[in-house]
């Protein structure tokens, strides 16, 4: 087994302070090293014997902590960790971390570190929007400070919005996702993902129920391989994944021109979106009122963008990806023969669609290679991994490095 990365975990003070337990259950069950730094308030909501407990190692509270050398805590602690996470991180902590403060341990060990950082906000859906905190979230993100979330929900105050801290499971991917090898280092990759919406009228249109959660996560995961990323969204309710460009559209053409515009120098592409294989032949200007009357709708097929991709010469490395609902076999293969790549990823609609997790099978010119049913966050792992082993050696990264560490 290969030796376990570090983790510093981070709490603040936060209701959501109860899933970082059960982070540190799972990041050690996944061969993570964790070690808990406490503040004041994190240790209000769950008491650092807690956290001892889990971790098997002392939790740290104090930056005058006496027992450790030199009485530099915040030095050993950020030397000793791979990758630091603050999870759950208060509207106050973020901040401190934006203002470069230092005023107890976690703060200070953050400013003195030299491994990444990975936040985790949980806050009030109006904290969460204020101007100030949001000038703070852009400020990190500036200083190369990975935002994990938040999600949209009920919150601990009894409000629903955005705000609530990311679930365990969540996190977990995420901060695996930060010690993927950056293989893809220098590539660009292309992601379509979403539905479109083919409009009938100022109101209406024809669309399908793809939740866009597997292309987010594939650029995602992507992106945690050091690719330069663009990802392509049809209508979703997902918030915009950081460290990418995101290109907001709606319909089949619209996405079709967003991905020429977005070709250049690409590696990768990935055809994840659920377009619209018809498009009404016009569009009302005004909302079509009710009748009595059966009405006609004349449909017209929407460009094919990922055949189109495909047949350009010395275009990317193209995957496919295929929803089923029944012969899921026969029909990937043919759907790869007919678009003439190399690569396509094939689902059960009746299992996948909204959900969290995804089981896929994996069709090339080796076969089939399945991938056992886990969150969509390990499913697109999976599937960017597997793809970067299709690619020609001029478009792989030049060589398999380790986390990044902050300059």
């Amino acid at each position: 087994m290969a030796s376990a990365r570090r983790v510093l975990l981070g709490v603040t003070g936060g209701v959501a302070a109860y899933k970082a337990a059960e982070l540190a259950r799972l990041l050690i069950r996944n061969n993570v090293s964790v070690r808990v730094a406490m503040t004041e308030a994190g240790a209000r909501f769950v008491g650092p014997a807690t956290f001892q407990a889990l971790t098997g190692q002392p939790v740290m509270t104090s930056l005058w902590d006496e027992s450790v050398p030199n009485a530099m805590g915040h030095i050993a602690l950020s030397r000793e960790a791979d990758a630091i996470v603050i999870a759950p991180a208060s509207a106050n902590f973020i901040a401190k971390l934006a203002q470069g403060l230092a005023d107890d341990l976690l703060s200070t060990l953050c400013l003195a570190r030299n491994c990444p950082l990975l936040v985790a906000p949980a806050m009030n859906r109006e904290m969460w929007d204020n101007a100030a905190t949001q000038r703070n979230i852009e400020q990190l993100r500036a200083d190369g400070v990975a935002i994990l979330g938040p999600a949209r929900g009920e919150q601990a105050c009894g409000e629903t919005g955005l705000g609530r801290m990311l679930e365990p499971q969540e996190l977990l991917e995420g901060i695996l996702g930060a010690f993927a090898p950056r293989v893809l280092e220098g590539r660009k990759v292309l992601v379509t993902a979403g539905p479109t919406f083919e409009a009938i009228d100022t109101v209406r249109g024809i669309t399908n129920r793809s939740s866009g959660k597997m292309g987010y996560a594939i650029a995602e995961a992507a992106a945690a391989r050091g690719a330069e990323v663009v990802l392509v969204s049809g209508p979703t309710s997902l918030a915009e994944p950081a460290g990418m460009r995101v290109v907001r559209v709606t319909s089949a053409a619209q996405m079709w021109k967003a991905v020429q515009e977005s070709l250049s120098g690409t590696d990768l592409f990935f055809s994840v979106a659920a377009v619209a294989d018809y498009a009404p032949a016009t569009v009302s200007s005004r909302k079509i009122k009710k009748s009595a009357s059966a009405m006609t709708l004349a449909l017209e097929p929407t460009i094919d963008i990922l055949a189109h991709v495909a047949s350009m010469p010395h275009g990317p490395l193209c995957v496919g990806f295929a929803a089923e609902s029944e012969n899921l076999a026969d029909y990937a293969q043919a759907k790869r023969a007919r678009k003439k790549i190399p690569m396509i990823v094939a689902n059960l609609v009746q299992s996948a669609v909204g959900a969290d997790e995804n089981e896929v099978t994996i069709y090339d010119d080796s076969g089939a290679h399945p991938v056992p049913k886990a969150t969509k966050a390990r499913v697109a792992a999976a599937v960017v991994d597997h793809a970067v082993r299709l690619m020609p050696a001029k478009r792989r990264g030049a060589a398999v490095r380790p986390i990044r560490r902050a300059s």
